[in-house]
C-alpha cells in the first residue's frame, strides 16, 4: 500500500486549536468521534455540526460512533430496536456532513456479554449496514479490548456474516485474551479478510481504559508492519488524548515509516 494518511482523534471541544494542531503536526485528518451526549437533538445543533466540520478543511475527517452500552444485539427486543434506530440516525447525520466512513462497536461500555444476543446482533448489523450503504457510507467494525470481537475467530465471523469493513486497533489487539494467552496470533484479526479493513487505531495498549503511547518504534512495529501489508488500510488514527501523547507516537510513526517499515531487528513488545 502507499504511505498511510495519518489522522489525530477529536480530543478537544476547540475545534480551532484542533485544526491548527493537526495542521502544525502534518496530519492528514481529523478521526471525529460521536459520543451519545455529542449528538444533535435539533436541526440548529445539526448544522451547528456541520459547520465544525466544515471549519477543519483542508482535513480529512472519517468518523466514530463511540456509543457506550447502546447495542444492535440487546436481549431486550426494544432496546435493540431503539440502538438500531440511533445508529440509523448516526449513519444520516454522517451523510449529511459529507462523511464516507463510520466506525462502530459491539459491546462498547459493557463488562459482559450474557445480555446480548449473537443472531439478533449479526441481523441488525446487515440491517444498519444495508441503510449505510444506500446513503454512500462504507460501515466498519472495531475490534475491542474483550468481548466478541476481542476473539479473532468471532470478528472474522462477525465482518463475513454481516457484510461490514472494519476497523483495526492494535492496543486492543495486544491485550487481548486470545493474544495474551496465545490461542491467537495478532495476524489472525485481519489475516481472513485483509482487503475489509479500511481503519487502523494506532497506539501501544489500552490499559484501565486508558490508551498509552509507545516509548519506541520497537513496541508496535511488529503490528505497523500488519497494517502496512493490507491493501486498503490507509488511515491511521493516532488514538492517544492530549497532544504530547499525539506527537510523541506521531514521532515514532514517522521513524517506523522512514526506516524502511521497522525491518530493524526489534525486541518483543511487552503488554504488561
Amino acid at each position: 500500500m502507499n504511505t498511510p494518511k495519518l489522522a489525530c482523534p477529536n480530543f478537544t471541544k476547540d475545534r480551532e486549536r484542533l485544526r491548527r494542531f493537526a495542521l502544525e503536526c502534518g496530519l492528514d485528518g481529523v478521526d471525529w468521534s460521536l459520543r451519545l451526549e455529542d449528538l444533535p437533538q435539533s436541526p440548529r445543533e445539526a448544522s451547528r455540526l456541520v459547520r465544525e466540520v466544515a471549519h477543519l478543511k483542508p482535513l480529512e475527517v472519517r468518523y466514530h460512533a463511540a456509543l457506550a452500552n447502546v447495542d444492535l444485539g440487546d436481549e431486550d427486543a426494544e432496546k435493540a430496536r431503539e440502538a438500531l434506530r440511533l445508529f440509523e440516525n448516526v449513519c444520516l447525520l454522517v451523510s449529511k456532513v459529507s462523511g464516507e466512513s463510520l466506525t462502530i462497536h459491539v459491546g462498547l461500555g459493557r463488562h459482559t456479554t450474557e445480555d446480548l444476543s449473537w443472531e439478533r446482533t449479526l441481523e441488525n448489523l446487515s440491517i444498519l449496514n444495508a441503510t449505510a450503504m444506500k446513503l454512500g457510507l462504507r460501515l466498519c467494525l472495531e475490534n475491542l479490548a474483550w468481548g466478541w470481537t476481542s476473539r479473532p475467530e468471532l470478528f472474522e465471523k462477525m465482518l463475513r456474516r454481516s457484510g461490514l469493513w472494519g476497523t483495526f486497533d492494535i492496543g486492543h489487539a495486544v491485550v487481548s485474551p486470545s493474544i495474551v494467552t496465545n490461542r491467537f496470533d495478532l495476524e489472525d484479526f485481519v489475516s481472513p479478510h485483509r482487503k475489509r479493513i479500511l481503519n487502523a487505531h494506532v497506539y501501544h495498549r489500552e490499559r484501565l481504559d486508558r490508551h498509552d503511547p509507545p516509548d519506541a518504534v520497537e513496541d508496535v512495529a511488529d503490528r505497523l508492519n500488519l497494517l502496512r501489508n493490507l491493501p486498503l488500510c490507509d488511515w491511521w488514527v493516532l488514538e492517544l488524548r492530549d497532544e504530547a501523547a499525539v506527537r510523541s507516537t506521531l514521532h515514532v510513526v514517522r521513524s517506523f515509516l522512514a526506516d524502511g517499515c521497522g525491518n530493524k531487528k526489534r525486541r518483543t513488545p511487552s503488554v504488561l
